[in-house]
């Protein structure tokens, strides 16, 4: 911002960046894409869309988002190295708005352990980095890793020099969650005390999960002088996560009166971005999850029942519809027509273009036919549904399964791959799902091993969809996939075989799914 507004926080999305380091959360580059949309009709400030010096993959899917999305400074992550700035700045470069974000740590533990560099020989590092930065665009973070357990005179003394060399916004991170609130709102009233400069740039925190206290740490920085909270949508990103970007947001903005700051995030889209990001990531919201869990605003007790009944405010301090929750119970079937279909897509948050509510359209139809009535769920798993997730050159043509009790299952699976080859296999298991795996991978060739298998219903009703997620390794990566049908065993096999796509996809790339960043150039990072 060229004039900041003192009570203005900026939201600073890293689910493309931090989020997707999870493991088991990595995106295709078009899932990628779909939730840069997302993020940007939400409002967030900035966008940040990767790690461009990891692989030719990263690179290409920063430039992607830098092409398209408009609103939002898009941002890519860079080491203090000039290969690592100098790919970050031609993978965002296009953006209408862009910034370098560089980073290096700053704590003992990381001086001694990782980088075997002295506090002199991190200052000198650091100024490089921003400086070559500026060099390239006017937008540049720097973040000190690990400053939560860095000495707060060497702290101030790295944040000054590199503010001098041309750095705009600060961001102080808790890499691994080990700040109490307490703490890292001290950290930054430190810093604004003691560090020339301070007043010419914005300070950022980014907090991690580890201790349960991201959320908090975030919030009390922001009462001690920050203006960026970085986050993550559903709080997902390495080990236990980030802070939660709508837990921040619905704080703020239900408690106005103490914080005294807004923020620029459409809060009705909160909702709907969450349930995408779960649905790509295949990460489930938990129930009990703040603000958009399904139990956020449910009431089990007589007694709250009867006050929210008589006044939502008596234990709702936040109305469903803040989020973009629907209440709405209205239940469509086979003789709903278009019409009606979209205004319950734009209900539950959601905006289709017309090639978009086209397909949708035509697999409510198909789902219709096979339940008797549809509801929210079974809509939202419909619009959620990537487009490329059954994308692959393998596809089950015929599915025949057998089960006895006290007798192994058996089952046949006839796949079709695009180079015109069709494949029929049969193989036992215990049970028709284990068969099933079998079966397509003596049919592909290639052989997993399994480390998780969930179902769950999306809906309601003993015909609801059920949507299989699917974990495995494979050659020291993790790969998932997600499948949803009336029948379990079907999404359960395709699930599995979209994660033998994905595997004979990216064998022959350059990065697959889930795989970290390896050693280029200079000591290797952890995570900001």
């Amino acid at each position: 911002m060229t004039t900041r507004d003192p009570n203005r926080v900026l939201i600073f999305d890293t689910t493309l960046r931090d989020g997707e380091q999870s493991p088991g959360c990595s995106m295709t580059p078009p899932e990628k894409l779909r939730v840069a949309r997302a993020l940007a009709d939400l409002g967030v400030d900035v966008i940040e869309a990767g790690f461009p010096a990891a692989s030719k993959g990263d690179w290409e899917s920063v430039q992607a988002i830098a092409r398209e999305i408009q609103g939002p400074i898009v941002c890519g992550l860079a080491r203090c190295n000039r290969e690592d700035i100098e790919k970050a700045h031609g993978a965002v470069r296009d953006a209408a708005r862009h910034r370098i974000h560089v980073f290096l740590a700053t704590s003992s533990i990381h001086r001694q352990y990782k980088l075997n560099m002295a506090k002199e020989e991190i200052v000198r590092a650091a100024v490089e980095g921003v400086r070559i930065a500026r060099d390239l665009v006017e937008d540049v973070e720097f973040s000190p890793e690990d400053a939560s357990r860095t000495e707060l005179e060497f702290l101030a003394q790295v944040v000054e020099a590199v503010i001098e060399a041309g750095a705009t916004t600060i961001n102080v991170p808790d890499t691994v969650g080990y700040a109490t609130p307490q703490e890292y709102g001290e950290i930054f009233a430190y810093l604004r005390r003691h560090v020339r400069g301070a007043d010419r740039v914005v300070f950022s925190a980014h907090c991690h999960d580890d201790l349960g206290m991201a959320v908090a740490n975030s919030l009390t920085a922001a009462h001690n002088g920050v203006r960026q909270i970085e986050c993550t949508i559903n709080g997902i990103g390495e080990r236990a996560g980030n802070a939660s970007l709508e837990e921040i947001v619905m704080a703020l903005k239900t408690r106005e009166q103490f914080y005294g700051l807004r923020t620029g995030i459409q809060t009705t889209k909160l909702y709907p971005t969450s349930r995408l990001v779960s649905t790509i990531t295949g990460m489930p919201i938990p129930r009990n999850k703040a603000v958009i869990g399904e139990n956020a605003f449910a009431h089990e007790s007589g007694i709250h029942q009867h006050g929210v009944l008589k006044h939502a405010s008596t234990y709702e301090i936040m109305q469903p519809k803040d989020v973009g929750l629907s209440r709405n119970s209205l239940v469509l079937g086979k003789h709903s027509g278009r019409a009606a279909l979209r205004d319950r897509i734009q209900a539950l948050g959601f905006d289709l273009d017309e090639a978009e509510l086209n397909r949708v359209f035509a697999e409510f139809k198909a789902l219709a036919d096979k339940k008797k009535e549809l509801f929210d769920g079974d809509v939202e798993a419909l619009v959620l549904r990537t487009a490329d997730a059954e994308g692959g050159p393998w596809a089950i043509d015929k599915l025949w399964t057998s089960a006895t009790s006290g007798a192994d299952a058996s089952a046949v699976v006839r796949l079709t791959h695009s180079d015109g080859r069709s494949v029929e296999q049969g193989a036992t298991g215990d049970g028709p799902i284990d068969a099933c795996f079998k079966a397509i991978e003596i049919a592909t060739g290639i052989a997993v091993k399994l480390s998780d298998f969930e179902v769950r219903s999306v809906s309601e009703g003993e015909d609801a969809q059920g949507e299989a997620l699917v974990y495995v390794e494979h050659n020291q990566r993790t790969y998932r996939g997600s499948s949803l049908s009336t029948n379990i065993i079907e999404s359960s096999a395709r699930a599995f075989l979209e994660v033998i796509n994905r595997i004979e996809t990216h064998r022959q790339s350059g990065r697959a799914p889930g795989e970290r960043l390896t050693q280029t150039r200079g000591p290797v990072p952890a995570t900001v």
